[in-house]
């Protein structure tokens, strides 16, 4: 079954991000051939000063194939009790796709927008089916780590920390090449064109494709008849 994790707030300003935190959770889950990773999207929530966060208040979600959700949640459980940072507030939400209804999406929308209160997660969670769990600290951790999940099921926010060989690619490929070996779906211009298979496009060294219709989708713009990625400051703006 295809299942969606998210995790917040495992960070302090010493430590490692979320990010790289969710990307050590997916190997973990691996190794222990507990689950197959898809991908992790990263969702930026609202930066407000009633609302603590270490850096960017942004939020974490890893997409998995899994047996099951009961092993799975006890292993993440497990593995964000051990490694995340003393002094975090660590949330964890486990949610099947299809579990996912329109009220967490609307949740995940409004978290970018307004200041929302564990209760209300809890709430939310409980009325879908959704495990939501505050792990460590306060455990504030459950807004976003519900917000991510909510985001991410509704296809149209954020961006990609991870794909399978998403982080290997360097240089330049041809756009099918590029969707093979990044498990990318869709490469195309801003305004919406697609790439033919045989383009060549110089990716660079920080390849982030934007979750767009539900697909992982690449942004590339040509410059002197030659296509490139889209810089990595307009991507930053284009999924936030």
């Amino acid at each position: 079954m295809n299942l969606l994790i998210g995790i917040d707030d495992t960070d302090n300003l010493e430590s490692r991000g979320t990010g790289y935190r969710v990307r050590q959770l997916a190997n973990w889950l691996a190794e222990n051939q507990l689950a197959v990773p898809n991908g992790i999207t990263r969702h930026q929530l609202l930066v407000d000063p009633q609302i603590p966060y270490t850096s960017h208040n942004s939020s974490a979600c890893l997409s998995i194939e899994s047996d099951s959700a009961f092993l799975v949640w006890d292993a993440c459980r497990e593995y964000l009790l051990r490694e995340s940072a003393p002094g975090s507030d660590a949330g964890l939400c486990l949610a099947p796709l299809e579990f996912v209804t329109e009220q967490a999406i609307a949740f995940g929308r409004r978290a970018k927008l307004e200041v929302l209160t564990m209760h209300e997660a809890e709430q939310v969670a409980s009325k879908s089916g959704i495990r939501l769990a505050g792990l460590t600290g306060t455990g504030g951790g459950i807004i976003g780590a519900l917000a991510g999940v909510g985001l991410r099921r509704a296809g149209d926010d954020g961006r990609f920390l991870w794909l399978p060989g998403l982080r290997e690619l360097r240089g330049a490929y041809p756009v099918a090449q590029i969707c093979s070996m990044g498990h990318i779906d869709r490469v195309c211009t801003l305004e919406g064109a697609d790439l033919a298979p045989e383009t060549l496009v110089d990716v660079g060294e920080w390849v982030r494709p934007v979750l767009r219709g539900g697909q992982a989708t690449l942004y590339v713009e040509e410059h002197q008849h030659e296509c490139y990625v889209v810089p990595k400051d307009r991507i930053k703006l284009l999924s936030n």
